[in-house]
């Protein structure tokens, strides 16, 4: 088993290969992708993943935007320094050094669960300034209850050594192990999306940066300050989610004055994947409120049919049972757009 992936035997058929490049900053080597053309748009992804979950929402707004996708420290090719560079702010203030070696100055922010958090922290911090933050599925707030006490002690002690690490990598590596896996967050991906996690999990390196990063991960600070944030705040959250409930995204909502919030009905955690074309008008349209993007990227008439409704402000989005989450029937949720009431 090969400790990390090695872009010479991985690269090549990896998704918008003709993109990549390595970039060297803060202490790292950075992967990063970057296609399209117009206003400048970063995207970043969540803990475990890499850039490769964007890959077709970056084909949908590389029509309309400058986009940059990265892998995180320690994820797929980007290098890891230390477990300590895997904080919140830590990671925040390598993006934010990326940024200013690019040259690239994001007018719009889209996040995936941590990546989300990421986004947030950069832009309290000041190393980035953009006019619209899009959270999908936003892992924004802290683990509540026994969950939040002791998921950060045990990825810690487990990220401490190679070992435990190398087991997940041989436990979960194979391609049906990585299908259940992505079913529990509540989502359903093509072959060609399993069989991309399932390249990333049985390299330990990566999965070691996604123990270390869970064990480095505290929102507290993050949660008291986000109504500091000075970008527009749109929250998309998906009826089936099972990792980040939409009820986060709502309470974050509730608590950020301006802050819009949808639900995408019979989608899960990774709705990016399963709804590209979806989740990018969104964006688009978010963006042109805000105005950024070009007339034609904005809103049509009909647009708001690819979102479902959200239920009343006191309730989430209906989260299916886990035994039934598979079952279309069982993924059903009324759901209509909203705004801050702060």
């Amino acid at each position: 088993m090969e400790e990390r992936l090695d872009w010479d035997l991985e690269g090549p058929a990896w998704p918008h290969h003709e993109h990549s490049r390595f970039v060297e900053a803060a202490g790292v080597r950075w992967h990063v992708q970057r296609l399209g053309s117009g206003p400048a748009l970063l995207l970043l992804h969540g803990t475990g993943a890499s850039a490769h979950s964007f890959r077709d929402l970056v084909s949908e707004l590389a029509t309309d935007f400058d986009c940059v996708a990265i892998d995180l420290p320690g994820h797929a090719f980007t290098s890891l320094p230390s477990a300590r560079a895997l904080s919140l702010r830590s990671i925040a203030s390598g993006v934010s050094a990326l940024m200013s070696t690019l040259r690239f100055s994001p007018r719009v922010v889209v996040g995936h669960s941590a990546g989300a958090a990421i986004g947030a922290q950069m832009c309290l911090d000041g190393g980035v300034s953009p006019s619209l933050l899009f959270s999908i599925n936003g892992a924004l707030l802290p683990l509540e209850g026994l969950s939040g006490l002791l998921f950060p002690p045990i990825a810690k002690a487990l990220a401490a050594t190679p070992l435990p690490s190398w087991l997940f990598a041989r436990g979960v590596g194979d391609r049906q192990s990585v299908e259940r896996l992505i079913r529990r967050t509540g989502s359903e991906l093509d072959a060609q999306g399993v069989d991309l996690y399932a390249k990333l999990v049985r390299h330990p390196a990566h999965a070691r940066a996604a123990l270390a990063m869970m064990a480095g991960w505290r929102l507290g600070r993050l949660e008291r300050h986000l109504k500091d944030l000075k970008p527009h705040l749109y929250l998309l959250a998906a009826s089936n989610d099972l990792a980040v409930p939409a009820e986060v995204s709502r309470r974050v909502r509730d608590g950020v004055a301006g802050a819009e919030m949808s639900c995408i009905d019979d989608a899960g955690h990774l709705v990016h994947e399963e709804r590209p074309a979806q989740v990018a008008a969104l964006i688009r349209a978010s963006a042109a409120r805000v105005g950024i993007g070009r007339p034609g990227a904005r809103r049509e008439e009909g647009d708001e049919e690819t979102i479902g409704a959200l239920p009343p402000a006191r309730s989430p989005c209906t989260r299916p049972p886990s035994s039934t989450a598979r079952t279309p029937a069982s993924r059903s949720s009324s759901c209509e757009p909203t705004r801050s009431r702060v």
